[in-house]
């Protein structure tokens, strides 16, 4: 008796997987305006810097908490934008290159980049409203050390660089604060995902991994108490704006990452459970092909979810 004939292969014809080559324009078109929108909001805050912040009242009896020295930046202000930015980016790039998911890269530098921003905006719009003044302001407003105050309100007269004079009224609240912890903050979501930090398996060196970045904001809002630039209230001000706002972008693109579905943004699930949203041509055609082999599509799509998902869980390894 002759053997049976072997079974046919197996056809998978789920959505192709998301590369920078052949997904990476669509990506970046379906969120064009989102990109339109971050310019816009680079502009605000270059306007924010330009105007002049409002100027409270300083009187001779409130300098004796304004005379801490002018010290230099421990933190230079050029350095924020490469720890808390082009860092975060670097590792959202080197994960791309180890599981090559152009959603998960787009959305984590998009989300990234409006965490700083919006948090910028914010941050300088306070500033300029608010007009505290820093605890070095004696030696802005008196660089030679003679104060000199209205006779009538004792309000302070100035006679120091007026540039220097101006960023001595934008204390409150502390920038580099906001914008460490609003990307730094945003990176520690991102590493949550990534490793399963909140996987219920008791894994606290995973924790460790997630509150690195978190410990180096805080050192940085430290120094800018120490430096003599921010009252406590502000770096504290500052880094609870930047944390929240870093928390709601993270979330506006991932899941939460305690469960499974934490490692992928959300677009990436759309992508496996609604392809024909992508490419209405190719989807056409594969859902035709997929009636001739199953008698409908709805069982061989949600077959390649599955596959999709076990293979997400386990890396490389098919269900």
């Amino acid at each position: 008796m002759p053997p049976p004939p072997p079974a046919p292969p197996t056809i998978r014809l789920g959505p192709p997987h998301p590369y920078l080559k052949t997904h990476g324009s669509k990506v970046a078109r379906l969120h064009l305006f989102d990109w339109v929108v971050l310019a816009l909001l680079v502009a605000i805050d270059v306007g924010l810097n330009l105007i002049e912040p409002f100027h409270r009242f300083v009187g001779a009896d409130m300098m004796a908490d304004l005379r801490y020295p002018l010290k230099r930046n421990t933190v230079p202000v050029w350095a924020v934008p490469i720890y808390a930015v082009i860092g975060p980016i670097i590792i959202i790039v080197g994960i791309y290159m180890k599981r090559r998911n152009v959603y998960d890269m787009h959305h984590a530098i998009l989300g990234l980049l409006f965490s700083v921003l919006i948090t910028g905006v914010l941050t300088d719009a306070i500033k300029d409203g608010v007009g505290r003044p820093r605890p070095n302001f004696f030696w802005r407003c008196f660089p030679d050390g003679v104060p000199k105050f209205n006779n009538i309100t004792t309000q302070v007269i100035c006679h120091g660089d007026p540039a220097v004079i101006k960023e001595g009224h934008k204390s409150f609240p502390s920038g580099h604060s906001s914008w460490s912890f609003a990307g730094l903050g945003f990176l520690s979501w991102y590493l949550a995902g990534k490793i399963k930090a909140f996987d219920r398996r008791g894994h606290v060196a995973k924790l460790c991994i997630v509150l690195l970045p978190l410990l180096l904001a805080t050192m940085v809002a430290i120094s800018r108490v120490d430096d003599y630039w921010h009252h406590w209230q502000d770096v504290f001000a500052g880094g609870i704006l930047g944390l929240v706002v870093a928390s709601f972008c993270y979330l506006q693109f991932f899941p939460p990452p305690s469960g499974e579905p934490g490692f992928w943004p959300h677009a990436y699930f759309e992508h496996i459970l609604n392809p024909e949203a992508e490419d209405p041509v190719q989807s056409t055609t594969n859902s035709n092909h997929r009636r001739s082999l199953s008698g409908g599509p709805v069982a061989m799509e949600m077959g390649n979810v599955n596959q999709e998902l076990g293979s997400m869980e386990e890396g490389r390894r098919a269900r």
